[in-house]
């Protein structure tokens, strides 16, 4: 029985890395592109001002929560407010990058797919940043919102969103942001074997509440990212492991293949 039981095992491990340094430059270009892509889509200030103003009065019609009721929350500790921001200005490259390394390191199937997922999302984002440019809430006036980024700091952005060189402000919708963070959570659920793995969900819960309080985002924004994640992940799936030939393949996920192969013992 161990011996039918061994070559599961060695098929679910014996995946090998993608190439290293390919994997820099392709990881370097997707980031490049997200940062390249924003700026392409300028120019459109007109139009992301009536775009704000219709997703106010959308979000108004299904009646969700005003983003001032998260905004007011933060307002009240100086001390939280500039958490917020610096969570916002520092969080999303980094823990995005950390993830993709830990997976290329020990998960190198599920790399590859979230790597995929990620390019794929921030592709499809890029499209409606493109087609539909949105002013963020902070910059829309009957929101009544403050621009917690320059009262508070730290920010990212520029005081001016027209002579802003370095990002395009008026790219609100999708939030990559949350879409990132999300994606970051299902990926470590999907490849973690701790019981602990589902406390990952906090990340794009915490991302969520500080997008749309520090006015950087509608709720909206939010509810497209995941949309288009939701897309995303139904057309880019997990690979199958190899398996014998008396055993049906299997998509490779957290299951704890070693202890089923004890089990079997």
């Amino acid at each position: 029985m161990a011996a039918l039981a061994e070559p599961a095992r060695g098929g679910a491990t014996a995946i090998r890395r993608p190439p290293l340094v390919r994997e820099l430059l392709l990881v370097a270009g997707l980031f490049l592109v997200y940062k390249l892509g924003r700026l392409l889509v300028t120019g459109h200030t007109g139009e992301a001002f009536r775009n704000a103003n219709q997703v106010w009065d959308l979000e108004r019609a299904l009646h969700l929560p005003g983003e001032d009721a998260i905004q007011s929350a933060l307002l009240h500790s100086d001390t939280l407010v500039h958490l917020a921001n610096t969570y916002y200005a520092t969080v999303h490259f980094p823990a995005t990058a950390a993830f993709l390394i830990w997976l290329y390191l020990r998960r190198p199937t599920h790399y590859v797919w979230a790597r995929r997922a990620l390019a794929a999302i921030t592709a499809a984002a890029l499209v409606v940043h493109l087609t539909y440019p949105l002013a963020p809430p902070r910059m829309l006036g009957m929101a009544d919102l403050v621009d917690t980024g320059q009262v508070y700091g730290p920010t990212v952005y520029g005081a001016s969103p027209e002579a802003d060189s370095l990002s395009n402000q008026f790219a609100a919708m999708p939030s990559l942001h949350f879409g990132w963070a999300l994606m970051v959570a299902i990926g470590l659920i999907v490849a973690a074997r701790s019981r602990w793995r589902w406390l990952w969900l906090l990340h794009p819960l915490l991302t969520l509440l500080v997008i749309v309080g520090t006015a950087n985002h509608f709720w909206l924004d939010a509810a497209v990212a995941a949309a288009l994640l939701g897309g995303v992940l139904a057309v880019v799936r997990l690979p199958h492991r190899p398996t014998t030939a008396n055993e049906p393949s299997k998509p490779v996920t957290s299951a704890k293949a070693p202890e089923l192969v004890g089990a079997v013992r």
